[in-house]
């Protein structure tokens, strides 16, 4: 006899949808799980990574710039005349002094103008002579002849004085009285005459002697610029130092104005620093500084800036405070760090690889575990050489990572292996 059996088809319909069901919400439970899950933090070697403390209290405000030791006192010594180099006597590096003779020229033409200059100078010099020793004897022969008017003036006086006391006593005529009084009007003209003559001879003297002097002078300066310039012909330093550079050779021909060789002092050297112009805006005057030559540092202070800029850099100079390191020589290449000022109290920390001042940069603040990093917000002040500023966005004690974390832009948070 057949049982009948209950109808399975509907039992097995619904269980595969609640199956169906069941799947459908476990998948979109995962998937919200999954969509509100943080993604993974790239790993980054620790290592590799450059990482310092924020601190508070002073901060010294430096910068700092490459650049070379100058001579403060440097001489170039330039050709007067045209000429060509016949000896060269010492060669860079050899101590100099004011009177050392460096090189030899020659110019035949410089020889011959200083030789007539001397002659004519020599013979206005004579002239001069025989014009004072003329105008003297003319003088003497004035002052003679104003001594015989006088002397005759004189004596017609006293004659014609006597003659009128004769005519009132009767023994002279008046025509002899008359003839003697005319005589004496006479000698009295020619003795003025002769008076105003000896003394415009006297005074006639100085300005012929005037012009003639002056001549001469003239020729006498001629003399000696042509003197010089045979002298200049033996090149001579000028100052005590080092001979630095000589740039002609034996043979060569040089023109006036033509810089034959240069001398310096070395033992008085300034720096030469240049400093990106970015930097530069905030030195003065008068700032301390150090210089490093790579084998000592030393003290120094600005004492020039240039107002220009060069290849997007501004050259300060630095006059040392103190003796260089033992080594230090002109062209020597150091390093320069001028110090701006020192900030009290403040909060700071290493200057990191990006970022200017007064910006505001991301930098990877590490957790309190070390182990993860998160990106931060910070607001930079005042920059160093080798310190920053912070005005906002960290503390003192927090640690940060300065290196260049430009590949990890994407990211917000790391982790450090």
């Amino acid at each position: 006899m057949d049982i009948p059996r209950p109808d399975q088809t509907k039992a097995k319909r619904k269980k595969r949808i609640l199956l169906a069901a069941g799947i459908v919400v476990a998948l979109a439970v995962i998937t919200v799980l999954l969509a509100r899950l943080k993604p993974a933090a790239p790993s980054v070697e620790r290592n590799l990574v450059w990482i310092d403390t924020v601190k508070r209290g002073e901060m010294l405000r430096q910068v700092r710039g490459l650049g070379t030791l100058v001579p403060e006192e440097i001489t170039w010594i330039a050709a007067r005349t045209q000429g060509r180099v016949d000896k060269i006597v010492l060669r860079p590096g050899a101590d100099v002094s004011e009177t050392s003779v460096i090189l030899i020229l020659t110019n035949p033409d410089v020889v011959r103008a200083a030789t007539d200059a001397d002659s004519q100078l020599k013979a206005a010099e004579a002239e001069l002579a025989n014009l004072k020793v003329t105008l003297e004897s003319s003088v003497l022969a004035a002052e003679s002849t104003a001594a015989t008017a006088k002397a005759d003036y004189e004596q017609a006086k006293l004659r014609a004085e006597v003659n009128d006391q004769l005519f009132q006593d009767g023994l002279v005529s008046p025509l002899e009285m008359r003839l003697t009084k005319v005589t004496a009007e006479q000698a009295a003209t020619r003795n003025t005459i002769e008076q105003k003559r000896y003394a415009f001879a006297q005074d006639s003297i100085a300005p012929q002697l005037a012009v003639k002097a002056a001549e001469v002078d003239r020729l006498r300066s001629q003399a000696k610029l042509r003197q010089d310039e045979l002298d200049a012909l033996t090149v001579r330093a000028g100052m005590t130092g080092v001979l630095q550079l000589l740039p002609v050779e034996v043979g060569a021909q040089v023109q006036p104005g033509t810089n034959l060789a240069r001398v310096a002092d070395p033992h008085r050297l300034k720096a030469e620093v240049r400093v990106a112009e970015t930097q530069a805006k905030d030195i003065q005057i008068g700032q301390p500084a150090t210089i490093d030559t790579r084998n000592g540092i030393a003290a120094g202070k600005v004492s020039r800036i240039d107002p220009s800029v060069q290849n997007g850099t501004v050259t300060v100079d630095v006059t040392m405070t103190q003796e260089l390191p033992r080594g230090a020589r002109p062209d020597l290449s150091v390093d320069g760090t001028i110090e701006l000022e020192r900030l009290n109290d403040v909060v700071y920390v290493g200057r990191p690889a990006f970022g200017q001042e007064h910006s505001t940069v991301g930098m990877f603040k590490l957790d309190a575990d070390g182990i993860y990093a998160t990106r931060t917000q910070v607001q930079l002040g005042r920059s160093s050489v080798n310190t920053i500023e912070i005005v906002n966005g960290l503390q003192p004690g927090d640690r940060v990572i300065l290196s260049d974390m430009s590949q990890w832009d994407a990211n917000d948070r790391i982790k450090l292996n």
